[in-house]
């Protein structure tokens, strides 16, 4: 005979109600409490631009407008100073020679990365592979660049 015992049944769990990480009405997502400015439009948190409780949209600039204001101002990219500054010198730099000089001549300065003559590297030979013998730069020896 061929008697299965039957499994023991698991209790049945808990529920429990879902939970929400909604910070109460006065807290600002960003920290703090809200500071609410007041527009035409209506009260906007100054720090997350949620609307006020009152239901008007928020007024202010896009997430991504600060962003592309501050690009604007900083000058010349990495990339682009490295190939200034080695027209100007005429002779071959390895990139951390190229950060140094450019810092001092105030071309571009880290805006605090630990490699940035890494990240400046890559970027080179990036320029080299993708556009060949229309690239600035030209490697006249092992981590040595000059201009064309």
């Amino acid at each position: 005979m061929n008697a299965k015992k039957a499994a023991p049944k698991k209790p049945a769990k808990a529920t429990k109600a879902p939970t929400t990480n909604t910070p109460p009405a006065d807290e600002c997502p960003k920290g703090g409490k809200h500071t609410w400015t007041e527009d035409d439009d209506g009260r906007t948190c100054s720090k997350c631009l949620e609307p006020a409780p009152d239901g008007k949209k928020p007024t202010g600039p896009a997430k991504g407008a600060k962003k592309a204001a501050s690009a604007k101002k900083t000058g010349l990219s990495a990339i682009d100073a490295a190939a200034k500054l080695l027209s100007e010198t005429k002779e071959a730099l390895t990139t951390k020679q190229m950060i140094e000089q450019m810092a001092a001549k105030g071309l571009w300065t880290s805006p605090g990365g630990k490699t940035p003559h890494a990240t400046l590297y890559s970027a080179i030979l990036r320029e080299i592979n993708v556009k060949g013998s229309d690239s600035r730069f030209k490697k006249t020896e092992r981590g040595k660049f000059v201009t064309k």
